[in-house]
């Protein structure tokens, strides 16, 4: 597993000049390596790959980081780095922007230069990461199935008088006896007037009759995310909601029927914005159609207004227009997908037919 990840890395880093990079982000570590400890870094030369953790990993470390050379690193992680760089004769050291801290950085800096310069590098291992090879695939299908069951589950645990809180602890307790590592983000349960917040995190609001819930979660599975959001009624809510349940939904589809790789961010968002828009709900659609999903919940590409990303095979991607009314609800539905050479295939499969629990 290491060491096609690291072929990978390696030809990215020639294209770029850089001869060893330093990474930090522990989703990065993972996912060259496959270690699952909390704590380590890894080094990569264009001849050497490089596991640095301390004690408590070292007999862990070996065993999971198959093609990688495991050091135990003492306090000072940079003099082990800086005693590898020298011996192999590298001057320069590319670190992750985005993941080292202004400190870190100093440290770093003061302990490296004026032997080895620092020089800083941008999603290195996050542009190998947009692309899923099947075992990831696996893991992210079981991470769907997990969310839909999820979903179907909590239809019968769900009614009036529990609080948003209640209903996610129960979501929760649902996924991790299922073998989720934990939600894959904070569970937005977000009921009645509350569906109208597009981040509705779980509140101790009481869920009343006659109104909607959103509910937006997913499982952390085996290192991967899944991200599902589905609306339900609850006894008779106002026809309006009813109105721009139907007409997500037809966003929602439109934009699964024809969202397909060579597209924009950009085109795929306006997939699903030109519908809302046709119905004159666009001003209520305030946020993007979609993102790319895997080891985090939010990853490259975009599908957004301003996004230039471009939509290519092995891509996971969400789908997920709505429509916010404040003070009254609102209405999401989300899927996630893989982008295919002939298409796509759809990962969550739960209904979204209009569902009425009665009170």
């Amino acid at each position: 597993m290491g060491n096609s990840r690291v072929l990978k890395l390696r030809e990215a880093m020639h294209k770029k000049n850089v001869e060893a990079v330093f990474i930090t982000s522990p989703i990065n570590r993972r996912y060259l390596t496959g270690f699952t400890g909390s704590s380590g870094y890894v080094l990569v030369t264009l001849s050497d790959a490089y596991l640095l953790t301390d004690f408590r990993y070292m007999t862990q470390a070996p065993q999971q980081a198959k093609g990688f050379t495991v050091v135990e690193h003492g306090t000072q992680v940079m003099d082990h780095v800086r005693e590898l760089l020298v011996s192999s004769k590298i001057d320069q050291l590319a670190f992750e922007q985005d993941d080292v801290s202004y400190s870190a950085y100093i440290t770093y800096k003061e302990q490296l230069e004026p032997v080895i310069k620092l020089v800083p590098v941008k999603g290195l291992v996050e542009q190998l990461r947009i692309f899923k090879d099947e075992e990831e695939m696996k893991i992210m299908q079981r991470a769907a199935d997990l969310a839909d069951e999820t979903f179907n589950y909590i239809l019968g645990v769900v009614k009036p008088g529990m609080t948003e809180r209640e209903v996610d602890l129960a979501m929760e307790f649902y996924m991790r006896n299922q073998g989720a590592t934990s939600s894959s983000f904070d569970t937005i349960v977000a009921s009645g007037e509350r569906s109208a917040l597009p981040h509705g995190v779980a509140s101790e609001r009481l869920i009343q009759g006659d109104e909607f819930i959103t509910f937006d979660f997913g499982a952390l599975l085996d290192g991967y995310c899944s991200d599902l959001t589905r609306t339900i009624a609850l006894g008779k809510p106002k026809p309006v909601l009813k109105e721009i349940y139907d007409i997500v939904l037809e966003a929602q589809l439109h934009t699964l029927a024809h969202i397909k790789s060579g597209m924009t961010g950009r085109e795929a968002d306006a997939l699903a914005r030109d519908i809302i828009t046709k119905y004159g709900y666009g001003d209520q659609f305030g946020h993007s159609t979609g993102h790319g999903l895997g080891m985090e919940v939010h990853e490259s590409p975009r599908l957004s207004k301003i996004s230039d990303d471009i939509l290519q095979p092995g891509m996971v991607v969400t789908v997920e227009p709505g429509i916010y009314l404040p003070g009254i609800g609102g209405v999401r539905i989300e899927d996630d997908i893989l982008i295919t050479e002939t298409g796509i295939v759809i990962l969550t499969h739960c209904s979204k037919d209009y569902t009425v629990l009665t009170n």
